[in-house]
């Protein structure tokens, strides 16, 4: 039931791009060629502390849609399947007479129930021709475009986003064509070619997703629906490059979000915003009740204002990614990130046969290899991870100095870690249960002997510290203890 009667409901159109980091010229990268998502940006609300809560798409994905953290459900693996999976807020929006489509990408570790769209079909001719439902709709698009694939080599013999991207490069004119030599590479990088020539077709991919954010603009406003929609445009999780994607540093979790509508304010906003926020804000807007169990909180109220309540502090983890088994818990305010490695013995650099596709990957690995790496750029490849790492986003956006041990920042660090475990607590992490026991128990099914096909050895010259497996399963404790630094009082 609506919590209040409109006699014009609010629509709702949701872009989502897959694997894309704050690099837009509103966000101040002066490498991003984005007009479009900069103009959205200039008339309405751009959020300059918005997060995932996971650092891959299906995890970070489940969280959105259902406003509870993937972990506290089953969804936090990266893959696997949920088998009885919660309502999405979409059921909510339906159930109060929305219409909602949803085209494209569900991929969100479960199938989705039942019901959770009206339709499946594409909307922006509907949209153009103003004949979308009146009840009020929400509408999904997914910009994959900049999917993690569209950066690999234009010869790439695998399928993925490249061959999108070369079909579309007509669309660039010669100065939005992104010069390898001019895009800026993160000090956790190899400056090399391949880097940056990686690197420039992210640029480029962007770019393409901004005429995609432009097409819908357009359909847009040549509707009768203008004055009536909110727009929201977001990502899943950062760029898909090692210590970006798959990583719960701030070049991972740290993401666009621009929310644009009637009574919703021109300008910035710094408050902190989280995933699972994002499914009871757009019902909140909606005037629909938001369910109790959800583990977000509105950052819009009804009337478009900010929230009086606000987030301090944003979570995120990693889990297993596809074959390489892992886990970690985040915890960001404003100005810190704190990082918890609970299997620090775990390298960062495992195969992962993906991820092993990407020319920045190969760099990396062929370069410590060689022993020709900075210290930044050596960072990924550390035959062990700290125990806990934490780092000033003020002084260090591309956390390369970890902060952890530094007496000076101890209260912060143990203050982040505090609340990283409250709200572990309060949502409850099936991350500390091993995969085996959630399929016997039920909670997901077995997909880790479809995994194990993966498992391939790294190449000798490039084993980690003497070490060339990957790690599908969570360590048996008996052999080895994961950190339990959390329930330490222990001083740096």
């Amino acid at each position: 039931m609506a919590l209040q009667e409109r006699s014009h409901r609010l629509n709702f159109i949701l872009l989502v791009g897959e694997d894309t980091g704050r690099h837009h010229g509103c966000y101040g990268d002066p490498a991003g060629t984005t007009p479009s998502i900069d103009s959205l940006s200039e008339s309405g609300l751009r959020y300059t502390n918005a997060c995932s809560t996971g650092t891959v798409c299906a995890p970070s994905r489940a969280a959105l849609v259902t406003g509870r953290y993937q972990w506290s459900f089953g969804a936090h693996h990266m893959r696997s399947t949920v088998c009885n999976p919660p309502r999405l807020f979409t059921h909510e929006l339906r159930d109060a007479g929305y219409h909602v489509r949803w085209p494209g990408k569900t991929d969100f570790n479960f199938d989705p129930p039942e019901g959770f769209a009206d339709s499946t079909d594409d909307w922006i001719d509907d949209l153009e021709r103003g004949t979308l439902p009146d009840t009020g709709f929400f509408v999904y698009c997914n910009l994959g475009i900049t999917h993690e694939s569209t950066m690999w080599p234009n010869d790439s013999p695998y399928t993925g986003q490249v061959q999108e991207r070369l079909s579309r490069e007509h669309e660039l004119s010669p100065d939005e064509r992104h010069d390898p030599a001019r895009v800026p590479v993160p000090a956790y990088l190899p400056d090399t070619t391949a880097v940056r020539e990686s690197l420039a077709r992210y640029y480029d991919a962007l770019t393409l997703q901004d005429r995609d954010v432009a097409r819908v603009r357009a359909a847009l406003r040549a509707s009768p629906y203008a004055a009536n929609t909110v727009v929201i445009y977001m990502s899943d999780h950062g760029r898909g490059v090692v210590r970006e994607k798959r990583w719960c540093y701030d070049a991972g979790i740290h993401l666009p979000l621009i929310v644009h509508g009637p009574g919703i304010s021109r300008g910035v906003d710094d408050q902190m915003v989280s995933w699972v926020d994002v499914a009871p804000t757009v019902l909140t807007l909606a005037g629909v009740r938001v369910p109790d169990g959800y583990h977000g909180r509105p950052f819009l109220t009804a009337d478009g204002a900010p929230a009086k309540q606000r987030r301090e502090i944003a979570f995120a983890g990693r889990d297993r990614m596809d074959e390489g088994f892992d886990r970690v818990r985040a915890a960001r305010d404003r100005r810190f990130l704190y990082i918890r490695n609970d299997y620090p013995e775990i390298p960062y650099a495992q195969r992962l046969r993906y991820m092993e596709r990407h020319p920045a990957t190969h760099e990396v690995r062929r370069l410590a290899a060689e022993g020709q790496l900075e210290p930044a750029e050596m960072l990924w490849m550390h035959p062990q991870k700290p125990a806990e790492e934490l780092y000033d986003l003020e002084a260090d956006p591309e956390n390369i100095h970890n902060l952890a041990k530094d007496p000076a920042h101890r209260q912060r660090r143990d203050m982040l870690r505090v609340a990283l475990e409250a709200e572990l607590s309060r949502s409850g992490d099936l991350g500390l249960r091993s995969e085996r026991e959630l399929i016997a128990d039920g909670i997901v099914a077995d997909r880790l002997s479809e995994y194990s096909e993966r498992l391939e050895p790294l190449p000798e010259a490039f084993a980690i510290g003497g070490v060339r497996h990957t790690v599908l399963e969570m360590p048996d404790r008996a052999k080895d203890t994961p950190n339990e630094i959390h329930r330490s009082t222990e001083s740096p």
